[in-house]
């Protein structure tokens, strides 16, 4: 998987207004202005290209075979969101 471009960044950061907005009572982010939160993104994802290795090096070595990279950032995606809030990875992983 490679750095976002541009316009997905874009996109990732007017999926991440609106979804803020609409859960306004949940996810405040006070503090940060539009430009602010798409330095942020952009930080986001170049951390994780800056860090692919990194994350790989962590998993078990059946993982670090086995699965693909779109796999492994999927993986990730998943542990994150559960982090974040289980209802959340619910609706998006619709697990129990």
């Amino acid at each position: 998987m490679a750095v976002l471009s541009d316009a997905d960044r874009a996109k990732v950061n007017a999926g991440l207004m609106r979804f803020l907005s609409a859960n306004a009572d949940i996810y405040l982010f006070t503090g940060l202005t539009k430009n602010d939160l798409r330095a942020a993104v952009n930080s986001t994802d170049s951390w994780i290209d800056s860090n692919q290795s990194s994350y790989n090096s962590a998993l078990p070595a059946a993982a670090q075979s086995n699965l693909t990279a779109a796999e492994k950032t999927l993986l990730f995606c998943a542990v994150a969101l559960m982090r974040v809030d289980i209802d959340l990875a619910r609706r998006v992983f619709e697990v129990d």
